[in-house]
């Protein structure tokens, strides 16, 4: 989606979404998808996404902030929960990128962190998240809970909501080829189930 806070249009594109700015990312991709609804390429039914680590935020953030706009989300090693993320692993390492939620930063980190604003009794897009016990980057803490927070604060609303954590592998997710393969194969085949009809 070349949203501003990659890296593709250099460090310009990259520090326009950095700390407070940061929702100008989770805006860019929602006006990608917005626009590929409104052009007539798909409809929310069968836009699904996908994405890993800092893109396992955003793809946290789509989860919470526009549940109406996809039909499936994979969410694999992701940061999710923006409040403890600095106390975890090598999360310390990403303070000048997000921000420090032990400061007045947290005013606008509350805001991206789609831990904190799953909301009450609302109706979700299918999702499936995927860790590994063993990722030293992004602990597995984030998924668990953000998982279990979904199905207690969700309510009974009919989410699917399916989770899967592998016992090795690191933040890739997988230790070998034939894991890789095993992880390729269970988010297509959820995708497929749910965007695929």
């Amino acid at each position: 989606a070349n949203i501003r806070g990659g890296g593709e249009f250099g460090p310009k594109w990259h520090q326009e979404a950095l700390k407070e700015n940061r929702n100008k990312a989770y805006e860019d991709f929602i006006a990608v998808a917005e626009d590929l609804i409104a052009k007539g390429f798909t409809s929310p039914s069968k836009l699904g996404i996908r994405g890993g680590s800092n893109g396992g935020l955003l793809m946290g953030n789509m989860q919470v902030m526009r549940p109406d706009l996809f039909g499936a989300i994979v969410n694999a090693v992701p940061l999710l929960d923006m409040k403890r993320y600095s106390h975890l692993l090598a999360g310390a390492s990403w303070m000048a990128e997000y921000g420090d939620p032990d400061t007045d930063d947290w005013q606008y980190l509350q805001q991206y962190s789609p831990y904190h604003n799953i909301k009450r009794e609302c109706k979700y897009p299918p999702l499936l998240v995927t860790t590994s016990t063993k990722d030293d980057r992004v602990h597995p803490y984030h998924a668990r809970s953000f998982v279990n927070r979904l199905k207690d604060v969700a309510g009974n609303t009919g989410n699917e909501i399916h989770y899967y954590e592998n016992i090795e592998g690191g933040h890739g997710g997988a230790a070998d080829s034939k894991q890789t393969a095993f992880m390729t194969v269970l988010y297509i085949s959820f995708l497929n189930k749910f965007i695929g009809r």
